[in-house]
């Protein structure tokens, strides 16, 4: 039987996060949940911008904010590059924020799939 991977399913709503030198308000993200479809915990994930963004996803909105800290040597941040799409995996309760060396863009949306 083959894996099989199925192609990104958006389940809830996109929130914009701007990222700067210091890490706007972290934002909870959260899926729309019915019988038809499970909870999630993929986020896609797309930097706009022209800057890699740190982003910081924690339990709580704090947790968020501290681990935006961009990575120098080490650190919690996943770095997005500038033009990224990537889907990760999350809790289905996380908040999300960013930092970035310059103004970027960055569109969160909670969903299953690649």
């Amino acid at each position: 039987m083959a894996n099989e991977q199925s192609a990104f399913f958006p389940n809830g709503p996109t929130v914009v996060v701007t990222a700067n030198s210091s890490a706007p308000t972290a934002a909870q993200i959260l899926p729309t949940f019915t019988a038809v479809t499970p909870p999630t915990n993929q986020y896609r994930v797309v930097n706009v911008g022209s800057v890699t963004a740190f982003l910081g996803v924690g339990a709580t909105a704090a947790i968020a904010v501290t681990n935006a800290a961009a990575v120098t040597t080490t650190g919690n941040a996943v770095p997005i590059v500038a033009g990224a799409v990537e889907v990760f995996n999350f809790p289905p309760t996380s908040f999300f924020t960013a930092t970035a060396a310059s103004s970027t863009t960055l569109y969160i949306t909670p969903g299953q799939g690649l």
